[in-house]
Parts: structure tokens; C-alpha cells; sequence
């Protein structure tokens, strides 16, 4: 690896990765979504922005994608549709920026022989746990339209593995959280809720995750793409841990030194077959095969990301329900 493109490098996850490989050295390419404002999403607040070449286009369009990536040699793929319940709302959204845009990635890397083909995938894939921790060996299950299109993006990336021998590694996160992360997702909502001291608004409080810290999600990511054995293979990411949504927000609650009042919404509530009730992840392949180790348990990554809402706490808007 010498010269890397990151896609979705404006995003939560994308973000924090672009800065860790500028810390390592390499010469970073940021691809972020196309917009009239010329806004970069997370890297405009980057120490590292100068460092950083960045390029705007749209990862559903192949001659954008073709273009950004010609001086490249490794690609980390990170754009994508992410929400859940907006999937819900408009699946073709999912199937185009999903499907169509890692089909666009592999197609140039494939193009421009690419020495390292990074793909993201999630651990939504997986459905609820069918036996625990879940290893890659788990069947897939699309049990909402966005995991569906990840289920089908995966597997476009495998099968350029198998027929064209491109050197793809797919990067199986479970849940991470941390600094810059979506409103839609549950630690922000809980964080944002209590600093403005509202009852907690959740859906379902029984589901159980498990959660890494931003930090150790992309240091899983570099490792498995610094690691030839990995070539052709899925490798999970995460903590061999697991906590329920509710039992999180009692934690979160606890460090923050603050009473809760929890309403369920029905709005925040899956659809009953859609909603993925477990999941915990076997991180065995990643640890036997690289040098990853986890440096943030849950309580120093949860106090990490509260003290930065603490200081970008008008970012949130707590009174909505972000789909």
C-alpha cells in the first residue's frame, strides 16, 4: 500500500480512517459525496485536511468513481446507505448506492490493478444471531432492505475475488460508535438525549449489541488490510461482547451522572421480523491473524464520545426522530 483512496471518507467510520493512515504515512485520497456547498462532511474539521487530497463525486456514478481512482493503488470502500429505518422508506436508494456503488469500486479497482480491494461490510448481514459469538461461518439473512443490499454487495465482492482474481478482503464491523457519528444511531441518541435532559425516547430495549470504539474498528481495518492471508476472506470486527439497548442506557446514564426516564416509541420500533435481536461477535479469525488488539473497553469509548457530544452538542437535534 502506498497510495489510497478512501471512499465515504467525509462519514463517521471514514473519516476517523483517512486521518489514521495520513498518522501512518500514506498518501490519503479522500473521495466524499458531490455537493454544491463544497462541504467535506467530517474532514472540514480535520487537522489534517492539508494533507489530504479530496475529491468530490458519487460513488452510484462509474466514470466519477473510474476517474478518482486511477492513481490508486488500494481502495478502502466505506460509502454507503447506513440508515436501517430509512431503508424501510426507500430500498431502491439502498440497492443503487450499495450494490451499484461497490460494483463501481471493484469494476476500477479491476480496471486499474488494484493491489488492495477493502470492502465494509456490517454485521447486519447476519441477521439475529442463529448461535453465539457469530463467526464468518453464519448464515447471511437480509432481514431489512439494507442488510440485504450489504448481503448483496459481499457477495459481488467475492465473486470478483473468484473470477478475476481481484485481491478483495471484506471488513465485517459490528457495531461501532464513537465521536462524529449519526444521530441515527442509538449511543448518540441516548448521549444527546441526556445532556439535553429529556426523557430517553428508544425503541425496543431488549436487542443486544456488541460495541467497538471507533478507534479499534479502524485499526481492525488497516490490520486485515495489511495481512495477504486475509485475501478472498470475510473477517469480523468487534469485541466478543454484548449489551442490550437497555442495559446501555442505564450505563451511559451512570457515566453521565444523570436520572433516566425511559418511553418506548413505537416509531423506533423494527418491524417484528425485520429487527435483529442479538448479536455478538467472534473476533477469533481477526486476532489469530493479525496484530489487533482492542486498546478502549465499552466505559472508555462510551466517555470518550460523551465528552466530544459534550462540545458539538448543538449538532443534535434531540427534539427529532432522525430516520
Amino acid at each position: 500500500m502506498k497510495n489510497i483512496l478512501v471512499t465515504g471518507a467525509g462519514g463517521f467510520i471514514g473519516s476517523h480512517l483517512t486521518e489514521f493512515l495520513v498518522e501512518k504515512g500514506f498518501n490519503v485520497k479522500a473521495f466524499v459525496r458531490y455537493n454544491s456547498r463544497n462541504q467535506w462532511g467530517w474532514l472540514e474539521e480535520s487537522k489534517y485536511k492539508k494533507e489530504i487530497q479530496i475529491t468530490v463525486g458519487d460513488i452510484r456514478d462509474f466514470d466519477s468513481v473510474l476517474n478518482v481512482m486511477h492513481d490508486c493503488d488500494t481502495v478502502f470502500h466505506l460509502a454507503a446507505l447506513i440508515g436501517i429505518p430509512y431503508s424501510y422508506v426507500s430500498p431502491a436508494a439502498y440497492i443503487k448506492t450499495n450494490i451499484e456503488g461497490t460494483y463501481n469500486v471493484l469494476e476500477s479497482a479491476r480496471k486499474n490493478n488494484f493491489e488492495n480491494v477493502i470492502i465494509t461490510s456490517t454485521s447486519e448481514t447476519y441477521g439475529t444471531a442463529q448461535y453465539v459469538p457469530i463467526d464468518e461461518e453464519h448464515p447471511m439473512v437480509g432481514q431489512s432492505p439494507y442488510s440485504a443490499s450489504k448481503i448483496g454487495a459481499d457477495q459481488i465482492a467475492i465473486s470478483y475475488f473468484r473470477s478475476f482474481a481481484l485481491p478483495v478482503k471484506i471488513v465485517r464491523p459490528f457495531n461501532t460508535y464513537g465521536p462524529r457519528q449519526s444521530a441515527r444511531a442509538v449511543i448518540p441518541t441516548i448521549i444527546s438525549q441526556l445532556l439535553a435532559d429529556k426523557p430517553l425516547k428508544l425503541g425496543s430495549l431488549l436487542p443486544t449489541r456488541d460495541l467497538t470504539y471507533v478507534k479499534d474498528t479502524v485499526k481492525g481495518f488497516y490490520e486485515i488490510a495489511c495481512n495477504d492471508v486475509l485475501t478472498g476472506e470475510i473477517t469480523n470486527i468487534g469485541m466478543n461482547q454484548e449489551i442490550s439497548i437497555g442495559d446501555l442506557a442505564h450505563k451511559i446514564s451512570e457515566l453521565m451522572n444523570k436520572e433516566i426516564k425511559i418511553e418506548t416509541e413505537e416509531i423506533r420500533i423494527r418491524p417484528e421480523k425485520s429487527e435483529v435481536e442479538r448479536l455478538k461477535c467472534n473476533n477469533s479469525k481477526l486476532m489469530s491473524n493479525t496484530d489487533w488488539q482492542p486498546t478502549d473497553n465499552l466505559e472508555t469509548g462510551l466517555m470518550q464520545t460523551i465528552e466530544w457530544m459534550k462540545n458539538h452538542r448543538e449538532m443534535y437535534k434531540v427534539e427529532m426522530y432522525n430516520v
